[in-house]
């Protein structure tokens, strides 16, 4: 079984690394002593803190577990600089008819954050970018119906 391939910016890997490192110290530490002070409290059947304690360390547990593989498996995405057409990594500005352009940073999926302009490559705007040139137009299909994009500017800084 072949394990997906996962993107990332630098900024995006260096961010996990640094969420990493403060759930595997500070908040395993604040957790640990969350559970002896509930520990302490006598009978853990009825005893909500601990309950809660032990659930939230479930899910740092697995939160870090995630981060771990997502690090090991990750492409870095590495911006050349020189290319002409849309791949990971690149800025593009694009605009739909009389609409004001707007700019998305192509990344993968677990750095995607359309808000922050930042859209996967698997979304339906990104596939239909990856490979396009300035100047091209594309029709992407979108839950509120297919949409005719003008590709602008690409960048890779």
């Amino acid at each position: 079984m072949s394990e997906k391939q996962h993107y990332l910016t630098p900024e995006g890997a260096q961010r996990l690394r640094e969420e990493l490192e403060y759930l595997k110290t500070t908040k395993r530490a604040e957790l640990a002593r969350r559970l002896r002070e509930a520990i302490q409290m006598g009978d853990l059947s009825e005893n909500a803190d601990y309950i809660a304690a032990k659930e939230e360390q479930g899910f740092l547990e697995g939160r870090i577990q995630e981060i771990e593989a997502l690090l090991r498996q990750a492409t870095i995405i590495e911006n050349n600089g020189h290319k002409d057409t849309v791949d990971m990594g690149a800025k593009v500005t694009i605009q739909e008819g009389s609409y004001p352009p707007e700019t998305y940073h192509l990344v993968g999926p677990a750095e995607a954050n359309p808000r922050e302009g930042k859209i996967s490559h698997e979304s339906p705007i990104g596939k239909a970018l990856l490979g396009r040139k300035v100047g091209d137009e594309v029709t992407v299909s979108t839950p509120g119906g297919e949409i005719r994009l003008k590709i602008l500017e690409i960048s890779y800084e």
